[in-house]
């Protein structure tokens, strides 16, 4: 298809270059001045037959003639701002048609299309609604469960990045084998108090850098997953992220390579299936083994244990309260979802382990519960990891028939939950409506988060000004 601005912009150009007037080349093609000036402002679209005889007129090949690219710097300033007066986002301006005629300087065309792109790009930002980012994180984990969460691809990247680093994959990565890989990846690991608070780290590609917080901040665990997670991104050939959904994704596969890097397929499987062997399963194992967090090892697990193990799982991360930070299942467990099928942001039931660990007399240690649901009894593993703010219970859990493979498969402790549309813990009775309706009311403790889009940058809550004052920073010390 042509492009009629560029098309035109073309002709006008090898006319000009021919030294031909509107009323020379008119002549030769057959048509009126008037007619060729429209053709070549964009106004008209060339018919096959003309645009021969354009070719044979100016001496240019029609392919030449047909290039999709405007012939100058020029030719594309004036393209541009033609189709951005176009833009209903510009018309909303309410300014009147400027022609970027000869007379206007090069310069001044130039600070126009920034200001164009400029606009452009904040109405390119709007904000996801809260219902729109959690829909599209439903997606994703839509396409995790039918995949048994095991990315096969992010597998063989991370596999390879370890060999080729050399690392023994027997243990707990070390902070050489950590140096090691990023140098791998073209990149020196820097531990500074300095990062901005809003972030993890900062990769300064121009000079090859990867800052991240020193250990006043991160404990080892966090920093080795930070690292990775970071190289992952480069590891996985991520470009910038074009929008949340985008970033929701990037963000998946960055966590699964560090996972992989720390937890390598080629180590754990075996490991977990000599322990499937003795009945003993246990992610508190895994996480000791790899010196990794109990999430880590959590995730780690659902990773491998459908694909490997032929055991299909749930995983969840929630608060005191029960509200659901991080969550997958590919057992049928019940979690609860909103209108979108979001689960992130919505409450557990009480009766879950999750919840119940909380008040457990294993707090402590690792809370081993049956629950039975409308969907069947499942059996859970949580461990409350007090060091977090706020605290948070990580939940692995099974279906009651592959729990035997599991320490703790011999708990005493069971609960029924008949979430969530069952008589249950979402559901007053109506002798306490009888003895409370209309006498009671809450004061709701404040949270910033509720009045606030989410989220309003493609990198949520991320202040780029931050970033590049921080950096410009980094690279003047470098230099003095």
């Amino acid at each position: 298809m042509i492009d009629p601005l560029v098309f035109g912009h073309r002709v006008r150009h090898y006319r000009k270059r021919a030294g031909m007037t509107l009323d020379d080349l008119g002549a030769s093609v057959g048509r009126p001045a008037p007619y060729l000036s429209l053709l070549e402002n964009g106004k008209k679209e060339p018919k096959l037959s003309l645009i021969n005889e354009l070719s044979v007129a100016l001496g240019v090949p029609v392919a030449e003639l047909l290039e999709a690219e405007p012939p100058s710097h020029r030719a594309d300033l004036e393209v541009t701002i033609e189709r951005a007066q176009r833009d209903q986002a510009y018309r909303d301006l309410g300014l009147p048609y400027l022609k970027p005629s000869a007379r206007i300087p090069d310069v001044a065309l130039e600070h126009i299309v920034a200001l164009y792109e400029e606009l452009r790009g904040r109405d390119n930002a709007a904000p996801f609604t809260r219902d729109e980012a959690r829909a599209a994180n439903a997606q994703l984990r839509a396409e995790m469960t039918e995949q048994g969460n095991y990315f096969p691809d992010v597998e063989r990247i991370a596999a390879a990045a370890v060999e080729a680093a050399g690392f023994a994959t027997q243990g707990a990565l070390s902070k050489g084998d950590l140096n090691t890989l990023a140098e791998y990846f073209g990149f020196k690991v820097i531990r500074t108090p300095d990062v901005p608070a809003s972030v993890r780290s900062v990769t300064d590609t121009r000079n090859g850098k990867i800052f991240v917080h020193g250990r006043d901040s991160y404990d080892s665990k966090q920093t080795r997953s930070v690292i990775l997670q970071t190289l992952g991104h480069f590891a996985l050939g991520h470009p910038e992220p074009k929008d949340f959904r985008d970033f929701l994704r990037q963000r998946v596969e960055a966590n699964y390579f560090a996972g992989a890097v720390l937890v390598p397929e080629a180590t754990a499987v075996p490991f977990l299936s000599s322990a499937k062997s003795d009945r003993n399963l246990s992610v508190e194992d895994l996480k000791d083994r790899f010196f990794v967090s109990y999430e880590m090892a959590g995730h780690r697990f659902t990773n491998l244990a459908t694909r490997h193990l032929g055991l299909e799982t749930h995983f969840v991360r929630s608060d005191d309260q029960g509200i659901i930070w991080k969550a997958y299942e590919n057992n049928g467990v019940p979690f609860p979802k909103n209108s979108a099928g979001a689960i992130e942001g919505q409450r557990l039931c009480r009766e879950w382990g999750t919840r119940q660990a909380f008040s457990s007399d294993a707090r402590y240690t690792i809370h081993y519960q049956y629950t039975d649901t409308p969907s069947g009894s499942y059996w859970c593993a949580t461990f409350v990891e007090t060091a977090r703010e706020p605290a948070s219970a990580i939940t692995v859990g099974v279906r009651f028939e592959d729990a035997k493979w599991f320490r703790g498969w011999n708990t005493e402790r069971r609960s029924v939950s008949r979430c969530p549309d069952g008589d249950c813990c979402r559901h007053v009775s109506e002798r306490m409506v009888d003895q409370w309706f209309g006498q009671a009311r809450a004061s709701v403790r404040p949270n910033s988060h509720m009045l606030a889009a989410m989220p309003v940058e493609t990198l949520p809550g991320v202040d780029m000004v931050e970033i590049y004052e921080f950096l410009t920073r980094q690279e003047n010390e470098a230099f003095q």
